[in-house]
């Protein structure tokens, strides 16, 4: 009975055609789920249904999924929008977090999968990259962008994109007044690891007139503020790397942040800071 009106209760949230609501019901149930694999095989012994109704769910209608989420996600930002405060500890209102997922394959053939480089080692599967708003403490999650291997684009007729094109197609169509409505650019920070480091992702966020913090990779060049004034713009740019090598003497900087667990734990980072010019943005 519990399950039941759990079921009832999310399709009314979501308004789903009736044919449908039993099986997306079911499928986000068992999404909520902790297992060692999402499959719609284990779907379906989670659910009692067939096998080939996610099947069928899943190929024919990405649409309505992908319509319902933008859907869901402008609802719950124009709510949380209402009463705009700065996020903690930092001076902007709006954070717009990019990181990418990889899903491992679910067999042995699967459509679409790609073999990635991801930190301790290989993995074959499926990639995404995920887009999230995060307003007043809230998450917010947007629309996803998958990736298509090569391959994939080449037997599907579709023009094959790097993760890094389709992040910059995304930040230039992504329109936050219609999340939010009206409001200041210079309340939005972009927040993302050294994956994203990419001059054109960054210069489409600055056309924007958005902030960014992004870890940048030790061989991207830039200059210092005294040489970007009294030197020509083409010349004396130098690696990250060599940057901080010839300015290893600058003070160090201590910063303190507490944990929101129960034990209230202390972190602390020490810091080098100062000013420079990132070469081909801005």
């Amino acid at each position: 009975m519990q399950a039941c009106t759990l079921q009832t209760w999310i399709a009314r949230r979501i308004a789903l055609r009736q044919r449908l609501a039993r099986v997306c019901t079911s499928y986000l149930l068992f999404l909520m789920v902790v297992t060692q694999k999402h499959s719609l095989e284990e779907a379906a012994r989670f659910s009692g249904l067939h096998k080939s109704l996610f099947c069928k769910m899943l190929k024919s209608h990405g649409n309505v999924a992908a319509s319902t989420l933008e859907s869901l996600s402008k609802q719950q930002a124009k709510h949380a929008a209402k009463s705009l405060q700065a996020l903690k500890g930092l001076p902007w209102k709006m954070a717009i977090l990019m990181d990418s997922t990889l899903q491992h394959r679910a067999s042995l053939h699967p459509e679409n999968a790609k073999k990635f480089n991801h930190g301790k080692g290989y993995v074959i599967g499926h990639q995404w990259t995920n887009i999230v708003l995060m307003i007043n403490d809230m998450l917010i999650p947007l629309r996803p962008i998958p990736y298509y291997s090569k391959r994939y684009c080449r037997e599907h007729a579709l023009d094959y994109q790097t993760e890094h094109e389709l992040v910059v197609d995304y930040l230039t169509n992504l329109h936050l007044e219609d999340y939010i409505g009206s409001y200041d650019p210079r309340d939005v920070i972009v927040l993302a690891d050294s994956g994203y480091d990419d001059k054109k992702i960054e210069q489409t966020i600055v056309n924007k007139r958005w902030t960014f913090i992004i870890a940048l990779k030790k061989t991207r060049s830039v200059k210092s503020e005294t040489l970007y004034l009294t030197t020509p713009l083409s010349r004396q740019w130098c690696h990250i790397a060599t940057f901080f090598r010839n300015h290893r003497r600058l003070k160090w900087t201590t910063i303190r942040v507490m944990t929101n667990g129960r034990k209230r734990k202390r972190m602390e980072f020490r810091i080098r800071h100062t000013l420079g010019y990132l070469r081909y943005v801005g």
